[in-house]
């Protein structure tokens, strides 16, 4: 089922999306400040497209025209938004702020994330959207820093 809203419609990502996603990944957490010190390749985030959805990733892009432009992924059985990225074109137009809502209408009982410290339109974004902040920490694989925040967390 898909969603309308002004700026996108969201509908449920197939596998025809994972290379869109994959680029829209790699391009946004490419940005300064987003992603990791040392960024992955995009064919190694394709790969791990492909691992993430075959792990129980539930994926949401958003759709203008015929173009993917965002994406959200959740693993609701442990209460994660995984990654919510949208096409550096096309950030602040209301695409993240729909994604996140969707993220919320499909975990109502709450959520965690985390973020680089660095991206702080990140956290300014998840900030407004009414998400806290929780801790700081270290990335579970990389050990590089993290800030953790939740949504409707007790």
């Amino acid at each position: 089922m898909s969603q309308k809203n002004p700026t996108c419609e969201l509908r449920p990502a197939t596998e025809a999306d994972h290379d869109a996603i994959a680029d829209i990944w790699h391009s946004s957490a490419s940005l300064e400040g987003v992603g990791p010190p040392t960024m992955p390749t995009l064919k190694e985030l394709r790969e791990r497209v492909d691992v993430e959805f075959a792990a129980a990733w539930i994926v949401t892009v958003a759709v203008r025209g015929d173009e993917v432009i965002g994406f959200a992924a959740i693993k609701p059985r442990e209460a994660v938004l995984a990654e919510l990225f949208v096409r550096p074109g096309s950030i602040g137009g209301g695409v993240g702020r729909a994604l996140l809502t969707h993220c919320k209408t499909a975990m109502p009982e709450g959520f965690t994330l985390y973020t680089r410290p660095a991206n702080m339109r990140a956290r300014r974004f998840y900030e407004k959207a009414g998400l806290i902040f929780l801790r700081d920490d270290v990335h579970p694989r990389t050990g590089d820093p993290v800030t953790h925040y939740g949504w409707n967390v007790r």
